[in-house]
């Protein structure tokens, strides 16, 4: 039998086989190498497109707060202005009340009342005078009940004083003033 030396074979079987596995080993590790790279770099792609949308988030955001504190700014001032429309309209609506009212004192004056002060409170009318008897006052606040402009007349104060002789009554009294716009509303 012949005798075949297979080391030098086997040895370079060997080596062949270690190049392959360490040009297989390299050429792994370049391939994952390669594709962490390339994986590193779309998460950074991915990353600065986010980071540009929340940038751009960011700005839209700021101009949509401007425009809800402009859209405040504009209702306080709508608020404003409609509230000023409101005592604007209610002055001129009111206007000839004053009118009406002084007509009413003097219609529903009787003989021997003379009015001293009178003063207005909103709708609260307050009239000091003095009167010759106590019965004039007490007309006086009929007619007042009966007018259509003044109503609910209210004594609060009535003295007899002898001032430089006069005898006359010091009184005090309140009335409310009727708005005709609200007697027609009921």
């Amino acid at each position: 039998m012949a005798r075949i030396n297979l080391l030098p074979w086997r040895e370079a079987e060997r080596k062949k086989r270690q190049r392959e596995f360490g040009f297989m080993l390299m050429a792994a590790v370049v391939v994952t190498v390669i594709a962490i790279i390339s994986l590193h770099m779309h998460i950074q792609s991915l990353i600065a497109v986010q980071d540009s949308r929340n940038t751009f988030l960011g700005r839209e955001i700021a101009i949509v707060e401007q425009q809800i504190k402009e859209i405040s700014d504009l209702g306080r001032t709508k608020a404003g202005l409609l509230a000023r429309m409101n005592i604007i309209q209610e002055l001129q609506s009111s206007r000839p009340q004053i009118v009406h009212l002084f007509d009413e004192l003097v219609a529903t004056l009787p003989e021997g009342v003379y009015l001293t002060k009178v003063s207005q409170s909103g709708t609260r009318v307050k009239i000091t005078g003095r009167a010759q008897s106590n019965a004039r006052v007490s007309a006086f606040m009929r007619k007042i009940e009966a007018s259509q402009w003044l109503g609910k007349p209210n004594l609060n104060l009535i003295e007899n004083k002898e001032e430089t002789g006069t005898g006359l009554s010091h009184f005090v009294l309140v009335a409310q003033q009727i708005s005709q716009n609200r007697e027609e509303e009921k």
